[in-house]
């Protein structure tokens, strides 16, 4: 038996009030640039706190949309739930939010194009 902990390299989340999911599992109805928004994941996850990082929606399955903006992970919290299942939970600043009919590529690994 081991620790489990998941890396990152994007956050995903839901669509905007996905059935059977916490507001704070989707994405927003609607991004703000330069807002600050919390969010909730399943399992024990790290992200990567020093630059920007892209913001995806998830259908579930690694199923991920293109990027819809680069956000910055403000804080992370790993925390045990009332049945003792581990979550993360933490909040992130829209910094760009992107056009989704753009195909330009936004990141190249970790690194934002501009």
């Amino acid at each position: 038996m081991g620790i489990q902990v998941e890396f990152n390299p994007d956050l995903a989340l839901r669509k905007f009030k996905t059935p059977k999911r916490l507001e704070d599992e989707c994405l927003p109805e609607i991004l703000e640039k330069e807002k600050v928004y919390s969010f909730l994941k399943e399992g024990q996850r790290n992200y990567w706190l020093n630059g920007e990082i892209p913001l995806r929606e998830t259908k579930g399955n690694q199923i991920l949309s293109r990027p819809l903006a680069s956000i910055k992970i403000l804080e992370e919290t790993h925390f045990l739930n009332d049945i003792g299942q581990v979550y993360t939970k933490g909040l992130y600043r829209v910094v760009e939010i992107f056009n989704p009919n753009d195909s330009q590529v936004k990141f190249d690994g970790y690194e934002r194009i501009k």
